[in-house]
């Protein structure tokens, strides 16, 4: 995995590039899942009066945006500013982002039919994602940019439910009663997010994070057998790019295992599971995580007192990257991000 020969000669100094690739530290880095968004003011007055795909959609607010934590917080990787959907939206499914809601599927995908009908992304379908990326590397210098791309399950979901769905009832019923269109939906959707992280790559990311938020829904054999198969082909092209793989899901503590096995060089643990039951599932790959995301609303000497104890914990894993064990909370105060990135990065190593 070595960097690409016009990278930031700053980047073979990072920590985080450095922990993800299972290499000695300087520090233990920290970034924080949904580190741009809600919870900044200076975003907030930005995306006023603007779509949240439209701002994935433009340019110079995703490199704004993507910047902002950056500055504010002085975190080891930024995260490329977008949505998982995206992709979809980009080759031309007729969903959008509701306020309130999420990712709303007008035509829900039902048959193979309307499989076919969902085009093969190109980078000709993205031209803003690769200007943005572009800008935001040369803005960055030294700071790694981690693209990402929804997994196939968690994008599925959204595509067969129509929206968000705690049960995932009509995604399982497609699963189990409709696999060939199942299997046809997962092709797919791994074959848009493949094409996805390398147009981030190629522009410039330093690192790819595959998100399956709703994978900890699924049985260890029904991930296996279903799920897995299609996840391993988006981090196997991943891994023929030449940058580290993180692959992140919530509630998957039985599936720790398994999505690292899927091709990750570093798996994210979310926050109800311990590091120490987490690190012996993963094997010799890094992990990342998992402060819980309302600590920080602890007084400051309680969550760097848990934050002690997670990095305590890291120091039994291969690599370890700091970083909550899920998004941000959109009510988190700033500057007590900011106070946890500042304990993490000065926490001593020995």
């Amino acid at each position: 995995m070595a960097l690409p020969p016009d990278a930031h000669p700053g980047l073979a100094d990072s920590a985080f590039l450095k922990a993800a690739r299972r290499e000695p530290v300087p520090h233990t880095p920290v970034w924080f899942m949904r580190q741009a968004g809600r919870s900044l003011p200076e975003y907030l007055k930005l995306r006023e009066g603007v779509g949240m795909l439209e701002s994935c959609m433009r340019p110079e607010l995703v490199v704004e945006i993507t910047l902002q934590p950056v500055r504010r917080y002085g975190v080891d990787a930024a995260i490329f500013f977008s949505d998982i959907v995206l992709p979809l939206k980009a080759v031309g499914v007729d969903l959008d982002i509701v306020a309130g809601v999420g990712p709303v599927v007008a035509l829900p995908v039902r048959t193979l039919a309307d499989v076919e009908a969902i085009p093969d992304l190109t980078p000709d379908h993205v031209p803003f994602i690769s200007e943005a990326v572009a800008g935001l590397v040369a803005e960055l210098g030294p700071t790694p940019l981690i693209g990402f791309a929804g997994a196939p399950f968690t994008v599925a979901s959204y595509l067969v439910e129509g929206g968000p769905s705690k049960e995932h009832a009509k995604t399982k019923a497609m699963m189990f009663g409709a696999p060939d269109v199942w299997d046809a939906l997962m092709r797919k959707i791994a074959g848009i997010a493949a094409a996805y992280l390398e147009v981030q790559v190629a522009a410039g990311a330093s690192a790819v994070q595959l998100f399956d938020s709703w994978a900890g829904a699924l049985t260890p054999d029904d991930y296996r057998t279903a799920v897995m198969p299609h996840s391993t082909r988006v981090l196997e092209h991943a891994g023929t790019l030449g940058v580290p793989r993180i692959h992140f899901g919530v509630g998957t503590s039985n599936l720790l295992g398994a999505m690292g096995e899927a091709g990750a060089d570093v798996v994210g643990v979310d926050w109800r599971t311990p590091l120490s039951t987490a690190i012996p599932q993963v094997g010799e790959r890094a992990v990342q995580g998992n402060l819980d995301p309302t600590l920080v609303f602890a007084p400051t000497e309680v969550m760097t007192a848990r934050a002690a104890e997670v990095i305590e914990a890291g120091r039994a894993a291969h690599g370890h990257v700091f970083n909550l064990g899920h998004g941000v909370i959109p009510s988190t105060d700033p500057d007590q991000l900011k106070r946890l990135t500042e304990f993490v990065q000065g926490y001593p190593l020995a």
